[in-house]
């Protein structure tokens, strides 16, 4: 039993024993809430099946089950979530993110002494500052194509000014392919995907090698036309009503 299993099952049955009985039934109950049996044929499980999964028991959930289950446990909309990311699913009436983000979010770099750019789910820039502008020449300067894939992969300015590119270059197909597994059969991501790959041999390669790497920090380092070798330590936080949506700051390093 795993620990997510363990407080699935814990959630399920406090949830469980806070409804109500049936009405005609709640005198003779010695015990609070629904009966299992109860729960699961207002969602049409087993009763077995959702004993073992309170029970926190390895048994497969579908999200058409757990859909079901949120609406017999009358569970609010940040309960359901949660039932969802326990279970490990996806829910299929959740919304999918837009592509419209909050003004105090693309703000936020103008508030940041220190180069800092917003990226969406596709990897483009939607909002930057001055510092960003100047370190990142021929992306966030002057009038540029702003996806940052294909400033990597398209771009000579991208590939001098990163310090070691094709290490950099690698590790980022990885990280990307992770990012984007949320909105896999987006159009828009699959359209990008198809044009790096056409367009650029490495990146089809990189893709090809079907690296899932997760998004780190740590130290980046920079050719700079004008200003020479500059090191940065990066930091990466995440939107949490739009987990496609990143801050990226780069702090210098002293």
């Amino acid at each position: 039993m795993t620990p997510s299993q363990r407080a699935l099952g814990a959630f399920l049955r406090a949830h469980r024993e806070r409804l109500p009985p049936p009405p005609d039934q709640g005198r003779r109950r010695r015990t609070p809430g629904l009966k299992r049996e109860e729960v699961a044929e207002a969602c049409g499980v087993s009763a077995t099946w959702y004993t073992w999964l309170e029970q926190g028991r390895p048994v497969s959930a579908s999200a058409q089950a757990l859909a079901r289950l949120a609406e017999a446990l009358h569970l609010a909309a940040a309960e359901r979530a949660y039932l969802f990311e326990m279970a490990g699913r996806r829910d299929p009436a959740a919304p999918d993110p837009g592509d419209d983000l909050p003004p105090q979010v693309l703000a936020l770099p103008s508030h940041l002494s220190i180069p800092t750019y917003v990226l969406d789910h596709t990897w483009t820039a939607r909002a930057w500052n001055a510092g960003a502008a100047h370190l990142f020449l021929g992306w966030l300067d002057g009038d540029h194509d702003r996806n940052l894939l294909r400033y990597i992969f398209l771009s000579p300015s991208g590939r001098r000014l990163i310090d070691p590119w094709e290490e950099r270059a690698r590790r980022v197909v990885g990280e990307f392919r992770a990012d984007c597994s949320r909105r896999f059969t987006d159009p828009a991501l699959q359209d990008l995907i198809e044009q790096l790959s056409a367009r650029s041999p490495l990146f089809s390669q990189y893709w090809q090698e079907q690296a899932v790497l997760r998004r780190e920090g740590g130290e980046r380092r920079f050719n700079h036309p004008t200003d020479g070798p500059r090191r940065f330590l990066q930091s990466t936080l995440v939107l949490e009503s739009n987990p496609g949506t990143k801050l990226v700051s780069l702090a210098p390093c002293r």
